[in-house]
């Protein structure tokens, strides 16, 4: 059974991996929800792909040039852009410099300076240069939380391999050029979802989602959580639960969590309704990544903690019961909801390179798989 387990989850991510683009709004997106549906349909239940809309940027002329050299970027997709000539100024260092296109680091995991350069919108365009881990050089573009509510100056994210000759540029003051031009074109996002009818109609539903969308391909990132929903799914169709069990992998993830706020517009009743929510995160794939697990009270976290103690595959991290939590399980936090949630760590965190097999750890996530089926058995009982 542990092999058949393994197994699946192994041919899920690999299946999850030879799709070469799952950014929200794009021909990627709904290739993936056509074989994640596909994949639903094999295991029984009847899979319902659900669009919603949204408004796609379409990147044009995207780059920084100083000192002439050109770096490609891609800008934060909840900032500001330019027009197709750009902004030009002199480059200049952060913090200090109050004048100029200012030149800052960045994260995929985020960076306070850059946050508040932002909220100062005192600059007409930022350099981010970003790095996913520092054994991994490289464009690791970081999300946009405010997708809906764009702010701040235009923010071109380009990758560390450019962070030499930039800081030389803004170190010497040279004028520099950003052009960060976007057309944006209407699009749709899709979500997929099924539905496991339980033995009591009556008992409140438990609900199981996961993030199908990401800035590349994302293996280690999202795999993880495509194969255990799969292996929940399959784990139920065989053997009916006492309470109905929801499932919905949501697209635009990087853009602020559009598909789980469309999910939860349409099923308004379930953010506080559902008897609980497990959230299958980010990274916990991740080979030499930390696994970190995330609970809505005590209760919870002791269940979810010693089914992956027996499992063989503790927690590095948890995350404390009195702080709001990371990815999507922080909507149902919001909603004021009952959640378990299993995130990680991943230095190829939202980088090109995130790719089957170098990335990936497949006998760690299949010990996951294992914890979670416990978790969810009990989640689900009556």
């Amino acid at each position: 059974m542990a092999d058949a387990l393994r197994d699946a989850v192994a041919a899920d991510i690999r299946g999850w991996d030879a799709i070469d683009d799952h950014r929200t709004g794009t021909a990627g997106d709904q290739r993936t929800a056509a074989w994640l549906a596909g994949r639903v349909r094999e295991a029984g239940p009847a899979p319902q792909q659900d669009g919603f809309d949204l408004k796609r940027w379409v990147l044009r002329e995207c780059s920084v040039a100083a000192n002439g050299r050109v770096a490609e970027g891609v800008p934060l997709f909840d900032g500001g852009t330019t027009g197709p000539d750009g902004v030009t100024g002199p480059l200049v260092g952060l913090p200090g410099e109050n004048r100029g296109i200012g030149l800052v680091a960045a994260g995929a995991s985020g960076n306070r300076l850059l946050a508040t350069v932002r909220r100062g919108n005192d600059r007409p365009a930022v350099v981010a240069v970003t790095r996913a881990h520092e054994d991994v050089p490289g464009l690791a573009l970081l999300n946009a939380d405010r997708f809906g509510r764009p702010f701040g100056p235009p923010v071109l994210q380009v990758g560390s391999e450019n962070e030499t000759w930039l800081r030389q540029a803004a170190d010497a003051g040279q004028p520099a050029t950003l052009t960060a031009h976007v057309d944006f074109e209407r699009a749709q996002g899709w979500n997929v979802q099924t539905r496991i009818a339980g033995r009591d109609a009556e008992l409140a539903p438990l609900v199981v989602m996961t993030p199908k969308s990401a800035w590349w391909v994302c293996t280690a990132e999202r795999g993880g959580g495509i194969a255990l929903w799969l292996a929940l799914i399959r784990h139920f169709a065989a053997a009916p639960p006492a309470r109905t069990v929801l499932f919905v992998a949501t697209s635009g993830h990087e853009l602020g969590h559009l598909g789980l706020d469309s999910f939860l517009a349409e099923n308004a009743d379930l953010g506080a309704g559902a008897h609980a929510w497990i959230h299958l995160g980010a990274n916990f794939a991740t080979s030499g990544g930390r696994v970190r697990l995330q609970a809505s009270g005590r209760e919870l976290l002791t269940l979810a903690s010693d089914a992956m103690d027996a499992a063989g595959v503790s927690p590095d991290d948890t995350t404390p019961l009195d702080q709001r939590p990371g990815g999507e399980a922080r909507n149902i936090y919001d909603a004021g909801g009952r959640y378990v949630s299993f995130l990680g760590t991943n230095p190829w965190f939202h980088h090109r390179d995130d790719r089957w097999p170098t990335t990936v750890d497949v006998d760690k996530t299949a010990r996951l798989a294992r914890a979670m089926l416990a978790i969810a058995a009990r989640l689900a009982a009556a």
